[in-house]
């Protein structure tokens, strides 16, 4: 049953220079159109989509704005500096504070409190408050008269007092530490 293709356009009368009939093309595009539905073309973007797109824009816009506008907050024991009264006169300043500030946190936070050594780092974190009281009645002074060279180095003075405060501090305790163990030593 199955014919070669070749033979059969042998066999086939040679179409001659038969021309369409007028008006063929366009019944041919009639029925087409007749029987392929239409497609209904929705906009890509109906009002819809876009008053959602502009919602989430603004939604994400402001999420950004406060995340990124808050002031720096730099944790200390006491309260939180917002806003540095050196760093408002010079960014070198700025970067001294914020070398001694950073400094301070971080030996605050390599401190473990043990029951045995409580008072001792109770102590010390009174007289750190004392200190910081002292720094922040030099920033009012600053920012209400104005950069004295005085002032500027009684900030970076206080900052000092306090890391080297700190530093004791952690010596003692790891004395505190050492103590009982040299006591097991020779103990044994």
């Amino acid at each position: 049953m199955a014919q070669d293709i070749r033979k059969l356009f042998e066999e086939e009368p040679k179409v001659g220079n038969q021309k369409m009939p007028k008006g063929h093309e366009a019944r041919f595009l009639e029925k087409l159109d007749k029987e392929l539905p239409k497609q209904n073309s929705r906009p890509l973007f109906s009002f819809l989509n876009v008053a959602a797109s502009v919602v989430i824009l603004l939604g994400l816009s402001f999420g950004a704005y406060k995340y990124f506008n808050q002031p720096v907050e730099i944790d200390t024991p006491t309260e939180v500096v917002k806003t540095s009264p050196l760093g408002e006169i010079s960014p070198q300043l700025k970067k001294v504070e914020d070398y001694y500030l950073a400094n301070i946190n971080l030996e605050l936070s390599k401190m473990k409190v043990t029951p045995e050594n409580k008072e001792m780092f109770d102590g010390y974190l009174s007289q750190l408050e004392e200190l910081n009281n002292e720094y922040n009645v030099l920033s009012n002074e600053l920012t209400t008269s104005g950069p004295i060279e005085r002032t500027i180095n009684a900030l970076i003075d206080n900052l000092k007092f306090r890391l080297n405060l700190l530093y004791r501090l952690k010596e003692k305790l790891n004395e505190l530490n050492n103590e009982p163990n040299e006591l097991e030593g020779i103990q044994v």
